[in-house]
């Protein structure tokens, strides 16, 4: 019985191993560096895993949590981004500005982020997954942002400045940026941040 259930599953399928979410996340790696993010299909990352379809659903409730996982991110922008649009209207920007820098000043999550800003900006492959999946998905989330007109744009402009500040304050370490108190940058950056978004 257990030999003709064994035939019956598809060729070159499997239903799991102790890492098959590990060999998901590698196979997605390879996909969507080579294919990108729109391009790049579950059933692909299945059949590049050698797995069952329904088993990479089952570990990745969507293509944008697995794009996540293939990243390495140490942060879901779409619960981020939830959480700065709670509040006041016209404290919009500074709300931003201040949960990227929290997220940022953390030291176990900056060592990672500092690797996908690097590799990026080292490799055409991941600068195209960063700009066309991962900055994407945060631009959408911006555009759902309830009354704000014209989101592509502003969501770009936007993400110039965050993006900017990124760079100089934690990877080439731009001083006074780069010790300036978090509060501090809030004030003087969150006010041009909300002035893309709203004004």
């Amino acid at each position: 019985m257990p030999a003709a259930r064994e035939r019956r599953r598809g060729p070159g399928r499997r239903p799991g191993s102790p890492d098959t979410r590990g060999e998901i996340v590698e196979a997605a790696r390879v996909e969507f560096a080579a294919q990108g993010f729109d391009r790049t299909s579950m059933r692909a990352v299945a059949r590049a895993a050698s797995v069952d379809p329904a088993l990479v659903h089952h570990y990745f409730e969507s293509k944008e949590d697995l794009l996540f996982a293939a990243m390495d991110m140490p942060f879901d922008p779409r619960v981020l981004l939830g959480s700065v649009v709670e509040g006041p209207r016209d404290q919009l920007g500074e709300r931003l500005v201040g949960a990227v820098l929290q997220l940022w000043d953390d030291p176990q999550r900056q060592r990672r982020l500092l690797t996908v800003v690097r590799t990026a900006i080292a490799s055409e492959a991941a600068s195209h997954l960063l700009r066309d999946g991962f900055l994407r998905i945060i631009l959408d989330q911006i555009a759902a942002i309830p009354g704000i007109d014209d989101p592509r744009r502003r969501g770009n402009l936007v993400a110039s400045q965050i993006v900017g500040l990124l760079i100089t304050r934690y990877v080439v370490g731009l001083e006074p940026l780069a010790s300036m108190p978090a509060d501090e940058v809030v004030a003087r950056v969150g006010p041009t941040i909300h002035r893309y978004l709203v004004d």
